[in-house]
């Protein structure tokens, strides 16, 4: 199965500027999720699509494989979209760039659970640390039993109104898995609601129908949006 590794890296971020080309440990956050992202057996390939000539070079400089795409995308699944009508692959890996935690087991959760024929799109849950619990910029997922996302939400879901505390709330990792038409039809459709709601583009699919399979794993990250996050995330990658 040919799959493809995307890395989106956009050097406009309005909450942390020039947030691909932050230094962690002496090396850009693009560079710590490209290098994870190729330590994944089962990737044919990885690229960054970006919209930076200064990023482009960046990668060219170290050896990363890029491919410069269009400033007008809206969102990471836009820009992994453009990739595909260029590249030919069965499945496409949307790696944020702004999680310069990944690992390849990430990765190869997704490629496991799109291994499976009717499965068009993939993501990813962790166990919800209780310090992220109301925090709106961790997004919670509930799944049914066969593992299909019923929804995702800023808010906490489930919510526990008994206060048994017996409630287990996940937190959704920003990794995606798309078979083309299901790529394909993502960019055709309009905004939905749910998604002007909550700015949480992946409600486009559920809204439309397109089911989305979601694979726990048990390795955390950070998705880095503030300083603060930086500061963690370098903690985290100076004690590996």
């Amino acid at each position: 199965m040919q799959i493809l590794g995307v890395i989106p890296a956009r050097l406009g971020s309005t909450r942390l500027s020039r947030k691909p080309l932050r230094e962690l440990c002496g090396q850009p956050m693009v560079g710590w999720v490209y290098e994870a992202a190729r330590r994944s057996a089962l990737l044919s390939e990885v690229l960054v699509a970006t919209d930076s000539p200064e990023i482009l070079d960046v990668c060219r400089r170290n050896g990363w494989n890029a491919r410069l795409t269009s400033g007008k995308h809206r969102s990471g699944t836009e820009r992994v979209h453009e990739i595909s009508q260029a590249i030919a692959a069965e499945v496409y890996i949307n790696i944020q760039g702004d999680e310069p935690l990944t690992r390849p087991e990430h990765i190869d959760a997704l490629v496991t659970l799109m291994s499976r024929d009717k499965t068009e799109v993939g993501t990813l849950k962790t166990a919800c640390p209780p310090a992220e619990l109301n925090n709106p910029n961790v997004v919670k997922v509930v799944t049914d039993a066969c593992g299909r996302a019923l929804y995702f939400s800023r808010a906490t879901i489930p919510f526990d109104r008994e206060g048994t505390g017996d409630a287990h709330c996940f937190k959704h990792l920003g990794f995606y898995a798309y078979r083309k038409p299901a790529l394909d039809r993502f960019v055709a459709l309009p905004e939905s609601n749910l998604e002007l709601t909550e700015r949480l583009e992946q409600l486009r699919f559920l809204e439309n129908g397109i089911a989305i399979m979601v694979a726990e794993t048990p390795f955390d990250t950070v998705s880095v949006d503030t300083e603060e996050d930086l500061r963690r995330a370098e903690t985290a990658l100076s004690r590996r």
